[in-house]
């Protein structure tokens, strides 16, 4: 877990709305390793972020929204050879990662992928039609919970991408 949102906000910067980055008040971050047992990691770094800002209240809408983005990368993100059940990569390695950053009056949950594929989300009576199914309701329930979601993929170094909710704070 770390604190620097710095280098995140570099490849986000033309896929979020106007948003100053020299502003970020605080940023954390964590890695979550290729299993589905990161969605419960991601939740409770989520409380443990939003309880530390003073945002706990937010934590119902918040970590909704970070459980979808996270199963999203988990299931639609990895590489073909990867199953999530047994592999396991921690640190600054592993393939996916969290991060949440707060302005005065936003904040911004990311999710990092190693995938270049954009997320596609179903259309609303898609989603609504087949709600037996698990997937592809995702995205509908970030579009649902947040005040704005994207996506960007990254710069450089880094290949990926990014899927980010914007989230207005009072």
């Amino acid at each position: 877990m770390g604190t620097n949102g710095s280098t995140m906000l570099e490849p986000l910067r033309q896929g979020l709305p106007p948003l100053d980055p020299s502003a970020v008040s605080s940023a954390a971050s964590c890695a979550l390793p290729a299993r589905y047992e990161a969605v419960g990691s991601a939740r409770q770094f989520t409380r443990k972020t939003l309880v530390s800002w003073e945002l706990d209240d937010r934590f119902d809408d918040i970590a909704l929204v970070v459980s979808e983005l996270v199963t999203n990368a988990l299931r639609h993100a990895l590489p073909g050879d990867t199953h999530p059940e047994v592999h396991c990569v921690v640190g600054e390695d592993a393939p996916v990662r969290l991060h949440m950053m707060r302005w005065t009056s936003r904040l911004v949950c990311a999710v990092r992928d190693p995938s270049d594929d954009g997320p596609v989300a179903r259309e609303a009576g898609d989603a609504i039609d087949d709600f037996a199914s698990e997937s592809g309701r995702g995205l509908f329930l970030v579009d649902s919970f947040s005040d704005g979601w994207g996506w960007h993929p990254l710069a450089g170094a880094l290949s990926g991408k990014v899927v980010w909710a914007l989230f207005q704070l009072a």
